[in-house]
Formats: C-alpha cells, structure tokens, sequence
C-alpha cells in the first residue's frame, strides 16, 4: 500500500470516528424519538457516504418503515418530514409459519447479523425483486446494501437500519461498504437501539405513573358517591384556568408562560391534589347530615317523636275515661301537643340538613328540645342525646369541628405523601402546586398559611379550581349544586375578601373559562349566564 493510500485510509477512518462521535452526543441527549430516527439515518449516511438510507421497526410479526431517505431521489419520509410513508411492511414470517429468510431485512431480524451485498443484481440468496421494480420505476440503480440489526439492553433486535449505494466521495461512483464503516455502522446503532430502549422504558415509566395516579384518583371518587368525578374534573378545570392565565398579554400575568412540560407537571399535580384523602374516612367524607354516622339518626328522633306521641294518646285515652266529661278539653290538648310535637319534628329535620347557617337562637331551642323527657321499655331517657345536641348545633355544614379536622388533614397527608416521592427534574414543582389549593392569598388558609407571593401561579391558579368545582358539583351530599351565577357571584367576593388571587380570577371571567367548563360538566339549568 502506497503512502497516499494509506494517507486517504486513516483520514477517512478520523472522519468517520468524528462523525460517530458527534452523531452519538446528538442522538443521546435527544428526547423526541421521531428526532432520534431521523438522526440514526442521516447520522449513518453521513458516516458511510451513503446514498439512502431505510429505518426499520419490528412490529409483532411485521417490520415498518419509520424513515426513509435518498440524496439522488431527493426523498425524505416519515419522522420528522411530515411525508407518510405509504410502502407495504414486511413480514416476519411465511404463510406456512417459517421464517421469512429470503428478505435482507427480515433475514437481519431472525439472524440478529449484519448483512453486507456488493451487488444486489447478482446476489443469489435474497429476493431483490421489489427492489428491481422500484429501481425501475424511479430511474435508479440499487447496488450495495448494508443492513445491521439495532439491539436493545436484552439483546433482542428492535429494528433494522439498512443503507444503500455508497458513494465514493472521490468519484462518485457506487462502491461497497468496507469493514470499517461497517463497524462503525454497528456502533451507531447499537447506541441508537439503547437511546430508543431508554426513550421506550421512559414513555412506559410515565404511562405506568399516569396510571397509577389515575387509578388513586378514581378510588378515591369512587370510594364515595358523592364526590364521583371531583378528582378527574379538577385537572380539567385547572388546565384551562392555567391556559388562561398563560394567554393573558397584559398585567400581571403579562409574562407568564407555560411549555408543554410545564402543562404536564400541573396535570400531573392536579390529578394528585387529593391523594391524602385515600386515608380519610368515608363516614366522614360522605356525612350528607349532621346525624350521619353509618346511618342517619334522624330516624331515631323521628322514632322518639313518635313514642312521644303515643305516650300523649295513652294519657289521652286514660283521662277520658276517669274524666269523660272533660273528653272536648282533654282532645284539645291532644291536638295542641301533636301539632307542637310535629313543628318540633320538623325543625330538628330541618336543622339536620345543614343546609343553612345555624342561628344562635336556633341552638337554644335544640338544646331545650333536649330535655324534653322520654320513657321506654322500662327505661328513662330524653328526646336528643348529648351527642345528637352536638352534632345538630353545628353553626354551618354537617361536620363538626372534629370531624372537620380529619377533612382537613386531608391535603396534610397529601403533603406527606407527595413529598415522599422522587419526582423528576421535569415533575419537582408538583408537590407544590398540588398541596396549596387550600390556602389563601391574605395568609388565612391551611396548611401552611402561605400567602399569594409564596405561591406559584399554577398553585394558585389550582385553588380557584378547586373552590369552582366544589360549588357547582352536583355530587355533594351536603348541598345542591350552585347555578353559574351564584358560583360567580361567590368567587367575587372571595377574590374582594383576598380569599383568592384577583388576577387569575380576572383572567377566568374575562375568557369566560367558566362558561367553556360549565358546558362540559354542568347540567343545563345551571347555565344561566353566558
């Protein structure tokens, strides 16, 4: 070998060893795998002076056509092209369930060996029939080929790069594809195969997180009928009061701005926001009245009342007979006992319901009800136990304050929970948008009392979700759903009341977000503005 020979040889093999290099910072630290494809390909053809280039991907029994290029044709589909490519696949195996041999691809995929032709048109073991009628068809000379199987980190083959016709940079003519840049060849693509396996164990990890969170959130609406769906409506909302917030182009929400990354890392965090409530007892999550346990004890009172009035018709009975002519007054006052026995009935059951606010005056009268005597089987007792006084002069709701504390640990526990997760770098900021949807921009929320320049905007942006959905909802136990107007009217005075933050809130009434929400989610006759 002369000296010049030798020259060219070790230059080419420098070039291509920078160009494996190059090729394979670029390919590792991309994350997009339509990228990635496009990349091996063009990154090989670089490589090897090759003229195309094709980029085979196993599918069950078949192997499809990902990317395809040619220089001289001028040819580029599928990846990032935006050009389908509309070529049949290839299959693995015969009609009768042998291997599909006499196909270089198909041969490549079962042998997990590269294979190298010099001439197509004079090989003898495969079919180039296809090939030929193409070549025809596009004034084209398909001559050498060289095709190596991209392994994954178990050693199976995931797809197929094959490249045909290299070109002598010097002549231009068609010649082989040495051994040299069919090794360099098989490097590319063995890195190729373990980027797309990391890309691939990637994508199953998320789609295996999305589902487990997705799971959690559907038991814990499903865990209560009443609060059906909360869990999957919440993220919905919170994207599009985001979305919102992000097309705002002046004021203070002029210069925020949201990637789609970004977009995932509050959907994520808006399917977790009420992960704690998985420890929260139902009894307590479900109380539709204020004498719910595992049943409604109303219906013991009711019962009272009821002994109430046979013991009135028992003394009734009893003095008409030692008194028969004082039957007219004694019924009277029969009539008069039942009907205050019923009015009484009827505000306990009213009081029950938690509806309204509680009057201070009202709670008197329940706590005089309570005295009222009772006699049973033998047994002495009065209309309400202490308990039943409890419980039914709570000021507003069904919950006791007990009971509202355990409510309320709730977004505690989902703090804990949360924050002992290792989210990614791309998902470190779900912890914080998740857990603040409880807090208040004046610093009077719970947990933590943050205030609104110690929270995101996404986090901020969550709280009004979650205030919107609760008063529309229609699966609450404790209340009828709100109509748009009354929802509308309360989130303005909560922003007055610096409950929440006045300038999402803004950016929510101002692109009607609410109305795009109401008309997914909410039953007609709540919709009553536009």
């Amino acid at each position: 070998m002369n000296e010049q020979k030798y020259f060219e040889i070790n230059r080419k093999i420098t070039q291509q060893l920078d160009e494996l290099i190059n090729i394979g910072i670029a390919v590792s630290t991309e994350n997009e795998a339509d990228k990635v494809l496009d990349m091996i390909v063009r990154g090989a053809r670089a490589l090897s002076d090759a003229d195309g280039g094709t980029l085979f991907l196993v599918d069950g029994d078949t192997i499809q056509m990902a990317i395809v290029q040619s220089s001289s044709l001028n040819i580029s589909l599928g990846g990032i092209s935006g050009n389908a490519i509309e070529m049949p696949s290839i299959p693995l195996y015969l009609p009768d369930g042998s291997q599909n041999l006499t196909n270089v691809v198909s041969c490549v995929y079962h042998t997990n060996e590269t294979i190298n032709i010099v001439d197509a048109y004079n090989d003898k073991k495969f079919d180039f029939s296809g090939t030929k009628k193409f070549d025809q068809q596009n004034n084209y000379h398909s001559q050498s080929f060289l095709a190596v199987p991209m392994r994954n980190h178990e050693g199976d083959t995931i797809g197929i790069l094959e490249l045909i016709n290299a070109i002598d940079p010097s002549s231009g003519e068609i010649i082989v594809f040495d051994e040299f840049t069919q090794r360099y060849t098989e490097t590319l693509t063995s890195l190729a195969a373990t980027v797309l396996t990391k890309q691939h164990l990637i994508g199953d990890l998320e789609k295996m997180f999305e589902t487990l969170i997705h799971l959690i959130a559907t038991a814990i609406d499903e865990a209560s009928p009443y609060t059906g769906g909360h869990c999957r409506r919440l993220p919905e909302l919170t994207m599009l009061i985001a979305e919102a917030a992000h097309n705002t182009q002046q004021g203070y929400l002029k210069d925020f701005y949201m990637t789609d990354k970004d977009r995932y890392e509050l959907e994520i965090a808006g399917w977790l926001h009420d992960c704690g409530k998985i420890t929260t007892p139902i009894y307590v999550i479900d109380k539709a009245t204020k004498l719910e346990t595992i049943f409604d004890r109303i219906a013991l009172v009711d019962s009272r009342i009821e002994l109430l009035k046979k013991e009135a018709e028992i003394t009734l009975l009893k003095q008409i007979m030692a008194f028969p002519e004082q039957r007219e007054l004694y019924e009277r006052e029969y009539q008069e006992q039942l009907a205050k026995l019923d009015a009484e009935q009827t505000f306990i059951q009213k009081a029950n319901k938690g509806g309204e606010f509680m009057t201070p005056e009202d709670q008197q009268r329940i706590n005089a009800l309570s005295k009222i005597p009772l006699r049973y089987s033998n047994c002495e007792g009065t209309l309400l136990t202490e308990n039943e006084v409890y419980n039914l002069n709570i000021a507003r709701g069904t919950l006791t304050p007990e009971e509202r504390k355990v409510i309320n640990q709730h977004i505690v526990t989902t703090i804990s929970m949360l924050n002992t997760i290792p989210f990614p770098k791309h998902l470190k900021n779900v912890p914080e948008y998740a857990c603040g949807h409880h807090e208040r921009m004046d610093g009077k929320g719970y947990p933590k009392g943050l205030t609104r320049e110690q929270m995101s905007i996404q986090a901020r942006a969550m709280a009004i979700a979650d205030i919107f959905e609760a008063l529309t909802a229609k699966d609450r136990p404790y209340k009828e759903p709100k109509k748009l107007s009354e929802a509308l009217s309360i989130l303005k005075k909560m922003k007055d009341d610096q409950h929440i933050d006045p300038d999402i809130y803004d950016a929510f009434i101002a692109q009607k977000v609410y109305l795009s929400y109401a008309r997914q989610f909410l039953d007609s006759h709540q919709i009553d503005v536009d």
